[in-house]
């Protein structure tokens, strides 16, 4: 649970003990009288919240379920589609200026505002270093939307999580679909 949702969760509770006891006080309270009127008001604290949980829901039945974005078939193997020149940029913090090691990497190739999942992988025993080109084989998770866009000679950027932290150009397309 986050803090603002911890907060919530609080102001909620204290609301439903002074409604609660806005209702004690209004049970006891002779008719007519200022503490009856106290506890009326009381009681009526929690309409606000009331409203809320009404909307909550609400909003909570009209929300369309969020597809599970399938990932790349592992079982598949690597394909590679295109074979790209890459080259990482900087980090913005020196300590984390460290080599990408042998593996799979997955990110995301931007051209103008349109992004394709990806991933490219390093060979075992290899190292790429940022702020040096290197040439990498990238595989997509939809070729068929990806590659139209991304023809030889055409440039883009590479997103990880929501920094761009390369920028590259496609030397050769390997694979049609």
């Amino acid at each position: 649970m986050t803090t603002i949702q911890a907060r919530r969760k609080l102001i909620v509770i204290i609301l439903l003990a002074v409604a609660l006891g806005g209702a004690a006080i209004r049970h006891y309270a002779a008719p007519g009288s200022i503490l009856r009127d106290t506890g009326t008001l009381l009681m009526l604290l929690w309409i606000p919240i009331i409203g809320n949980i009404i909307s909550w829901l609400v909003a909570r039945l009209r929300r369309p379920v969020a597809a599970v974005p399938s990932g790349f078939d592992e079982r598949a193997g690597f394909t590679p589609h295109l074979s790209v020149e890459l080259t990482l940029r900087p980090p913005q913090i020196p300590a984390e200026d460290t080599p990408f090691s042998a593996g799979e990497h997955r990110c995301a190739l931007v051209v103008d505002n349109q992004g394709f999942s990806a991933r490219w992988r390093v060979a075992s025993g290899e190292r790429v270093m940022r702020g040096q080109p290197h040439h990498v084989d990238v595989e997509f998770l939809v070729p068929a939307m990806a590659l139209p866009r991304l023809p030889s000679d055409s440039a883009f950027r590479m997103l990880v999580g929501d920094s761009f932290i390369g920028d590259g150009r496609v030397l050769k397309v390997l694979l049609r679909q």
